[in-house]
C-alpha cells in the first residue's frame, strides 16, 4: 500500500503530535543564505535506505540553531515518511535549542508531502518551481474467499478494517498538512483522488508553506 498524507500551523496554542518545534508566533521568513548548507540532504525514493541516511545525518547535525532538512522525492513508503517525521517531532520537543526547517526542492510528491506535514507551516519552504503532489493512499490486493463461512466473514472484516485505518491515517495527515491554510478538507478529499499538483508559489498563496526561495 502506498500513498501520501500530511501536518501543522505555527500559531497553534500547543504543539500537537506530528508537528515539529514548540508553538510560537509567526516569524519573518528565513533568507536564502540560511539554506546555503543544509544539515540533512535527502533525495530519491522514501524508503528504509533513506531513513538510515536521515538518522545518520540528524545525529551529526548542529546541536543548536537552524537544522535545514532538504528533500527531493517522487514518493515512496508513507510509513517511512511518518517515521522520519516522528523523529523530527521528537528531537524538536526534546531539544528546543534546535529549529528544524523543511526545504523542498524540485519535487515533493506523495510520501514527501507526508514528511513535510510534520513541520509547522512556519518551518516549510520550497525552492522556485517545486511541485507538491498530494494523492490518496492506494491499495492493490486480491481477496480470496475460501473456507468455512464464519472464517470468510472474519477475513472480509479484517481487510475492511485495514482499509478503514489507512483512510483514517491518510486523513489525519491531510488535516495536518492544511491546518491554518486556506485549503479545506473538502478541497483535499475532492482533488487528492486524481493527484493534486501544487506549484510552489501557489502553495505559498494557499498558506501551505512559509515561503519560496
Amino acid at each position: 500500500m502506498t500513498g501520501d498524507f500530511a501536518e501543522e500551523q505555527p500559531d497553534a496554542p500547543k504543539a500537537r503530535s506530528g508537528e515539529s518545534g514548540p508553538a510560537h508566533e509567526e516569524t519573518d521568513p528565513l533568507r536564502a543564505m540560511d539554506f546555503a548548507n543544509p544539515a540533512v540532504l535527502l533525495a530519491g525514493t522514501v524508503d528504509y535506505a533513506m531513513y538510515t541516511g536521515f538518522r545518520n545525518q540528524i545525529a551529526s547535525a548542529p546541536a543548536r540553531g537552524l537544522v535545514v532538512i532538504e528533500l527531493s522525492t517522487l514518493g515512496g513508503d508513507p510509513e517511512v515518511a511518518r517515521m522520519m517525521g516522528e523523529d523530527v517531532r521528537f528531537h524538536s520537543e526534546t531539544q528546543p535549542s534546535r529549529r528544524f526547517v523543511f526545504l523542498g526542492k524540485a519535487a515533493i510528491y506523495s510520501a514527501g508531502a507526508t514528511f513535510m506535514s510534520f513541520f509547522s507551516r512556519d518551518n516549510r519552504y520550497l525552492t522556485r518551481g517545486t511541485r507538491l503532489m498530494i494523492h490518496e493512499r492506494k491499495m492493490k490486493a486480491k481477496l480470496v474467499i475460501d473456507g468455512p463461512l464464519t472464517t470468510c466473514v472474519a477475513g472480509l472484516k479484517a481487510k475492511l478494517h485495514e482499509i478503514e485505518q489507512s483512510i483514517a491515517i491518510q486523513n489525519e495527515g491531510f488535516e495536518n498538512l492544511i491546518r491554518g491554510s486556506q485549503v479545506t478538507m473538502e478541497d483535499v478529499l475532492r482533488r487528492a483522488p486524481e493527484n493534486w499538483y501544487i506549484e510552489a508559489v501557489e502553495a505559498r498563496q494557499l498558506g501551505l508553506i512559509r515561503d519560496v526561495l
